[in-house]
């Protein structure tokens, strides 16, 4: 059955490659990024290849700008991908304290404001499906990211006690947790590891991004939207506060 998913961050990178394949299997996409021009051409590529989609800019680090989104969209939201993500890569003591706060405006206080704005219509339907794109640092931690970090751990924390809170309704919340992922985020962190460690890309790559994954691998595109299928259908209705792995077994170590 056809839903209608709100995406955020979904004009690159994961959000986007979700948006143009869920919209092939038949759903409404709600296309949502910082960057409207961008945002617009993406459901404007969807519209095109047959697909129904609608492109919004969307500041999601700005609750109030959340809440006027909602207020001038007023249509239900069946899937919230809560996907926008940043980075910085900075030892502690050399991190910007403004920074700091905007990861976590971006990973955590964002995803939890555009819950609470879908939350009344999926329960008045009795449906809804909130999928948190997290990520290997949600559950293990690296050097020089701690704003990443503990904005991706709080993800889980936030998704179990809404999970308690949804549990009258058929309502879930997930966090997906892929390792790294070749998107222009990543390609981003690789530079910046390699200046931090004074090491190549392609030893950031060998020693520290791939290292403790038993299959040396990144994670495919496919596998998060697979994933992400899977918790939307009616058949993941009691999977709910869970931290889902996509990690080539580093977590088994």
């Amino acid at each position: 059955m056809s839903k209608t998913v709100l995406i955020t961050g979904a004009a690159s990178g994961i959000g986007l490659y979700v948006a143009e394949q869920l919209a092939i299997a038949g759903h409404n996409i709600i296309v949502t990024d910082l960057n409207e021009q961008a945002a617009q051409q993406a459901a404007a590529h969807i519209v095109a290849q047959g697909g129904s989609a609608e492109g919004y800019a969307l500041n999601v680090a700005d609750s109030q700008a959340i809440t006027r989104f909602f207020t001038m969209l007023n249509q239900p939201i069946d899937v919230l991908i809560n996907n926008a993500g940043i980075q910085h890569v900075a030892k502690l003591e050399e991190f910007p304290a403004d920074t700091w706060q905007l990861l976590q405006q971006v990973m955590l206080v964002g995803p939890a404001m555009m819950s609470k704005a879908v939350l009344p219509r999926m329960r008045e339907q009795n449906f809804g499906r909130i999928i948190n794109i997290g990520s290997i640092h949600a559950m293990v931690a690296s050097k020089y990211k701690s704003a990443y970090v503990a904005a991706k751990h709080g993800l889980i924390g936030f998704a179990k006690t809404v999970a308690l809170e949804t549990g009258d309704s058929n309502i879930t919340i997930n966090t997906v947790c892929p390792a790294y992922v070749k998107t222009p985020l990543v390609e981003q962190q690789i530079a910046a590891q390699a200046k931090q460690h004074s090491i190549s890309q392609q030893q950031v790559i060998d020693t520290i991004m791939l290292a403790p994954m038993p299959k040396k691998a990144f994670i495919g595109l496919d596998e998060i939207l697979h994933t992400i299928c899977f918790l939307m259908a009616d058949e993941a209705r009691n999977i709910t506060a869970q931290a889902i792995a996509i990690d080539g077994g580093w977590t088994a170590q």
